[in-house]
């Protein structure tokens, strides 16, 4: 008994110590942390946001749910796994060409609250409005603040000055106002900045020249005045400056050829006098400059020939000078887009350095070129081309035929002869403007069954064209179609119902007949309408009530009756748009007989 007594007290022993060490071995084992959920205060910061959000067409915050915004699935937001501090808010519109994704609302202050975000990129949706929140100047870790293409409206905070780490500011695409504040000064390690698209006024602060790690320098599409400083010139890490669409005057400063790293430059519709600076051609890394739409004068300098890398040549609408340098003809080895058009030349002809390169766009309209219609070495590289306001003579038949790549022709305003059936367009071309030449013919080759889906634009008015308006098959993507001033007879087709996305439609001073079809009323994309100076009869459509998006419409001398369709925009037009018919009535006409006039706008 003794001897059982004692087995069973080892064997207990043994047990306990057995367990014990496994205890502790157990507990000197690492274990796993658990992931830590979202802090309560970065949780409330986006929650208050969402609340200012009235409507989200994106869908994106119907996932902020839940108590775990960073182990939670909220879409756009991504935390500190050690911390769980929200350190990142990212909301972009998935998709530029869906207008239907957006969000409405405003920025709330308890963004601010988010003491540890590096980015936050809140962009694209469009209807984001009210002002950037004071708060924001807490978010001292910054280092990405993005919140283009929205609808903010006020001034740049001043607070902003606080975010020292601050890598890219981008603000394009809203509504703000007043001046660019000296505060952007602060922003020392600043590599990219964007106010572009906004309403800013005023000049280029000089506080600018304290940002020395400057990459990209986008301020276009604003109303900025007074010179385009020399201190950019200082700025030796710019790689890109956009300073087009302002109110920018003087001369170009030559500091800007200094900066040697630069690839792109744009001072294009701005007010800028005086010559090209012939330094320009230091910058040897330039792949694109557009001046166009300024006041220089004088000739291009020959040391633009020397920029190796140059793909972009746009110096179109200056007073500029002939002659062209001489040096063009074997330099710009990469040259594959020029814009000469609207300046002062008198080139004759297109010169053989252009039509024996291999280029994508060339656009030498009122250049003074004569003669025939030029024969490009490359034509199946070309995209576009755009001759209009010369003097060209004779044919266009074949001009298009090797052309593969075209997609848009603009040789408008010569005095070009043909048959319009003989021309051989390319099957993926997307516009066409042959207005004001001397064609002649009919249209049935042109508008087919064969038309290509791409065509988007055609426009051929003041030419004299004759025939009837061809039928329309279905699936055409026709925008914009101009007959206006030709002598096109016959009645305008029923099939006209086909062009769904037709926005423009003119087929004025002709010698169109018959009634204006039904089916009209249903383009309802259609914005611009001209039937003017024809014989059309009979009533104008109640069906054109339909078509809501109509900023313009044109019935003047014809032999309509009857009473005009009381809606708007009807109603509202002018009288002048009614005028010279048979027997309209209604408004804004005086009433129909025996009918009382409805309140305006009814």
């Amino acid at each position: 008994m003794k001897f059982l007594t004692w087995v069973f007290n080892i064997f207990f022993i043994l047990t306990f110590f057995h367990l014990f060490s496994r205890s502790f071995s157990l507990a000197q084992e690492p274990q796993a942390a658990p992931e830590p959920i979202c802090a309560k205060a970065d949780r409330l910061a986006l929650l208050g946001f969402k609340a200012k959000i009235l409507k989200d067409t994106t869908n994106m915050l119907s996932s902020w749910t839940g108590l775990d915004c960073c182990g939670g699935g909220w879409e756009g937001i991504e935390c500190d796994p050690a911390t769980g501090r929200v350190i990142r808010l990212i909301l972009q519109k998935p998709s530029e060409r869906d207008n239907n994704l957006y969000m409405k609302g405003t920025l709330s202050p308890t963004l601010g609250d988010l003491l540890f975000m590096e980015t936050m990129i809140i962009s694209g949706m469009k209807y984001i409005a009210g002002t950037i929140p004071i708060s924001f100047s807490n978010l001292t870790r910054l280092k990405q603040l993005i919140l283009d293409d929205n609808s903010l409206q006020g001034y740049i905070p001043s607070g902003l000055g606080h975010l020292s780490s601050l890598q890219t500011l981008s603000l394009g695409g809203n509504h703000l106002s007043g001046q660019i504040p000296s505060i952007i000064g602060n922003f020392k390690n600043l590599q990219q900045l964007s106010l572009s698209g906004n309403l800013l006024k005023g000049p280029i602060p000089i506080a600018l020249k304290n940002l020395g790690n400057l990459q990209s320098l986008d301020l276009s599409h604003n109303l900025l005045s007074g010179l385009v400083p020399d201190f950019l010139g200082q700025l030796q890490n710019l790689t890109y400056i956009d300073l087009s669409s302002n109110q920018l005057s003087g001369q170009i400063p030559i500091s800007l050829c200094n900066l040697l790293k630069l690839s792109f430059l744009s001072l294009d519709h701005n007010l800028m006098t005086g010559r090209i600076p012939s330094q320009i051609g230091k910058l040897k890394a330039l792949t694109s400059l557009s001046l166009s739409f300024n006041k220089l004068t004088g000739q291009i300098p020959e040391s633009i020939a020397g920029l190796p890398n140059l793909w972009n040549l746009s110096l179109s609408r200056n007073a500029l000078l002939d002659p062209l340098p001489i040096a063009f003809s074997k330099g710009l080895s990469s040259l594959l887009s020029i814009d000469l058009s609207y300046n002062n030349f008198n080139l004759g002809t297109v010169p053989e350095w252009i039509r024996n390169r291999e280029l994508s766009d060339v656009n030498l309209a009122s250049c003074k070129l004569r003669g025939t219609l030029p024969n490009f070495t490359r034509p199946d590289s070309l995209n576009s081309i755009d001759l209009s306001d010369n003097f060209f003579t004779d044919g266009i038949s074949n001009f298009f035929a090797r052309m593969s790549s075209l997609q848009r022709a603009k040789i408008s305003n010569n005095r070009l002869k043909s048959d319009i059936a003989g021309i051989k367009l390319p099957d993926g071309i997307s516009s066409l403007d042959l207005h004001s030449n001397q064609l002649f013919g009919s249209l049935s080759r042109v508008l087919s069954n064969h038309t290509s889906k791409f065509l988007e634009v055609i426009d051929v008015s003041s030419n004299q064209l004759s025939g009837n308006i061809p039928e329309f098959v279905s699936g055409l993507n026709l925008k914009v179609l101009n007959l206006g001033s030709n002598k096109i007879t016959g009645q305008i087709p029923t099939s006209i119902s086909n062009l769904d996305k037709l926005e423009r439609f003119d087929i004025s001073r002709n010698q169109i007949t018959g009634t204006i079809p039904i089916g009209l009323g249903s383009l309802v994309k259609l914005q611009w309408l001209d039937l003017s100076i024809n014989t059309i009869s009979g009533k104008i459509p109640d069906s054109l009530l339909g078509i809501k998006a109509l900023r313009h419409a044109n019935f003047r001398a014809n032999r309509l009756c009857g009473e005009i369709p009381q809606g708007r925009p009807y109603n509202i037009f002018s009288e002048a748009a009614y005028a010279h018919n048979l027997c309209l009535c209604g408004k804004p006409l005086p009433p129909c007989k025996g009918k009382k006039q409805d309140k305006l706008g009814q």
